[in-house]
């Protein structure tokens, strides 16, 4: 069966912008992913300036503030959401308090960047988009990917149609996280699930990205040889753009590989989302190697995008609803492993179909 069509709404086409010429940041969740990752991208962005930010030990608030040259520090959210000079707010906390702070920062009418994934589930991200959508009043999630030069250059090939007409996807992902603890990625009243949802999201959005919707999903969830109670393996089928691709990730595997091939009539593009490695581009003139490196602080292109569109000057490719396409397509792969994801499954681990065994049935939409 097909994915089910994205909610009966829309941002407007003209959604409400903040009446300035730079956009003044607040940071919701001052924690490592904003020490280089992402934070200090808020201050070197043009026309973007970074004046508060906000995390639940006091300490550590004015710690950061202090190291990274903030005017402003908070340790209850509700004062740097009603803060007069914050015109836009970054959620960068674990994917449970998502939905709660986005939806603070709507009834604020303020634009938000949240970290990914969106949300626990695509539910709540519908809860998400509807609040935005009604304040008129921009949604963007950090697929950071979307943004940097090395997957552009991808998306460039694919456009250009330097290998033909596509005709197949692959992606393959292992890893050896069942040797180390994850934290809160792999709680799933945290997460929404295991690390499926962190690293899974990346290779899938940028799927999304690539080549359009991923459509005719089926997939399956299993946990083969971890303790925790989330999954620990996902498989997955799908189309995207008339093209039929494969997927799988195992975070219990004793080697490591992360691989993206996008095969044309014409030659094959090959990848990886996390390492940092060449691309690869095999024509009939032969293999290229072309390297294209990371910049140092990895989200900084796709902020820049997000404020550029802020102040009318560009379109970030990285919204509230092509998130949550993400996210409905991790729900399928997910749901006969927790059930219905519609409603909190991770308070009731007791019902959920798959965590008893690796016999669970698949998941379709």
């Amino acid at each position: 069966m097909q994915l089910s069509p994205p909610l009966p709404f829309a941002f407007p086409s003209t959604p409400q912008r903040p009446n300035v010429q730079v956009v003044r940041w607040g940071i919701i969740g001052c924690g490592d992913v904003t020490e280089v990752k992402s934070g200090p991208g808020f201050r070197l962005a043009e026309r973007s300036r970074l004046v508060a930010v906000m995390r639940r030990n006091r300490d550590l608030a004015a710690d950061y503030a202090r190291r990274h040259g903030v005017p402003r520090w908070y340790d209850r959210a509700e004062q740097l959401i009603a803060d007069p000079e914050v015109d836009a707010i970054y959620i960068a906390t674990p994917p449970d308090s998502h939905l709660s702070y986005a939806l603070q920062a709507a009834a604020a009418g303020k634009p938000a960047y949240v970290e990914k994934p969106m949300a626990r589930s695509a539910a709540e991200c519908d809860r998400m988009v509807a609040a935005f959508q009604k304040r008129e009043v921009p949604l963007y999630v950090a697929y950071y990917r979307r943004g940097l030069p090395r997957f552009c250059q991808v998306k460039e090939w694919i456009t250009a149609g330097t290998i033909g007409r596509i005709t197949g996807v692959d992606y393959h992902f292992a890893s050896s996280a069942h040797r180390s603890d994850a934290g809160w990625r792999t709680s799933v009243p945290s997460a929404g699930a295991g690390l499926f949802l962190d690293l899974g999201s990346h290779a899938l959005d940028l799927l999304d990205f690539f080549l359009g919707p991923l459509e005719h999903v089926q997939g399956r969830a299993v946990n083969r040889a971890t303790p925790q109670d989330a999954e620990d393996s996902v498989a997955l089928h799908f189309s995207a753009g008339g093209v039929l691709g494969a997927a799988t990730w195992n975070f219990a595997s004793g080697v490591a590989r992360d691989i993206c091939r996008i095969t044309g009539t014409e030659g094959c593009i090959e990848y990886s989302t996390f390492d940092n490695v060449p691309l690869r581009l095999t024509t009939e003139k032969g293999t290229e190697s072309v390297e294209i490196a990371h910049p140092i602080h990895v989200q900084q292109p796709l902020i820049q995008q997000v404020v550029d569109d802020l102040l009318g000057r560009d379109h970030c490719p990285s919204t509230g609803i092509s998130a949550r396409r993400t996210s409905l397509v991790m729900d399928t792969a997910l749901t006969a492993y927790y059930g219905d994801r519609s409603r909190p499954f991770w308070d009731r681990p007791c019902t959920w179909p798959g965590r008893h065994g690796a016999d669970a049935g698949k998941g379709s939409v």
